[in-house]
């Protein structure tokens, strides 16, 4: 099996619709009335969900005027909010089938698909023209993409001069052996994190213009936090990370906090720009 293949089958679900359906009439919510507010738990699927989103972008000045790509979209969570909160139009690409069908009909319920249109592809071969986009954004994704020279002369192909490119991954901070399952990988054969210094390195060696990285593990540790807290005085949402990751969840988050606080990963902001 191909690494994006297996990768692709490490996210798949089998039923994901169903079971956001599901967990929607447990909130008295349907297709007809459920807001993006209501599915934010659920299709944002990074550390930090909606409120990482909008601290990686809200400083990048994105308009309605603007075209972007979201690499890696999963289920369209962020492209949906970025269309919402910044009325840009947005195309996303993802390796996994059943996110692009499942966030298609997201986007339907929330008559978003006029704004956001998703796509099963590859980020390592994007099918889009040269210079394309007005900016583009990756959230969660570079720890499956071992290439990332290649991945960033892809981006960078097709952005337009001086568009920005945002990124939120989760990187090697130092070294050691990680616990897994994590919730990108079961093992260290599709694990392929690298450091902020190798992401800067690529990026430059694709043409764009680095800014200093931002370490986010304060966030994500509060951010855990709060979720642990509110689990015991309310007990578990309908909709969660557990919706995506099932029985596995709970070992996935548990590996990854783990290896956060032993200081080994953490979640990393970097953006860059290609000249103009």
């Amino acid at each position: 099996m191909s690494d994006e293949r297996a990768i692709s089958a490490h996210y798949r679900h089998g039923h994901l619709l169903q079971a956001i359906e599901s967990a929607l009439d447990q909130l008295g919510k349907t297709p007809d009335s459920v807001t993006i507010a209501d599915l934010a738990p659920v299709d944002e699927f990074h550390i930090g969900g909606r409120v990482a989103t909008a601290h990686l972008l809200s400083p990048l000045g994105f308009g309605a005027s603007d075209h972007l790509l979201d690499i890696g979209c999963g289920l369209g969570g962020a492209a949906r909010f970025v269309a919402t909160e910044y009325g840009s139009r947005v195309s996303g690409i993802d390796l996994t089938e059943e996110y692009i069908e499942t966030g298609t009909a997201l986007c339907a319920w929330l008559k978003l698909d006029d704004k956001v249109t998703l796509r099963r592809g590859s980020a390592l071969s994007l099918p889009f023209d040269a210079r394309a986009f007005d900016g583009a954004y990756m959230l969660h994704v570079g720890m499956n993409i071992g290439d990332k020279p290649r991945l960033f002369a892809e981006i960078h192909r097709v952005l337009r001069p001086g568009a920005a490119l945002a990124i939120y991954d989760i990187m090697r901070v130092n070294a050691g052996a990680l616990a897994y399952p994590v919730p990108w990988a079961q093992d260290d054969a599709t694990s392929l994190l690298d450091t902020a210094e190798q992401y800067r390195r690529a990026l430059a060696g694709a043409g764009f213009e680095v800014s200093a990285p931002c370490d986010r593990r304060d966030f994500a540790l509060e951010f855990f936090n709060k979720l642990r807290e509110k689990a015991a005085t309310s007990g578990p949402a309908p909709l969660g990370f557990h919706t995506l990751m099932k029985d596995s969840t709970a070992s996935k988050l548990k590996n990854m906090i783990d290896n956060i606080v032993n200081g080994y990963i953490a979640p990393i902001e970097i953006v860059a720009h290609k000249p103009e």
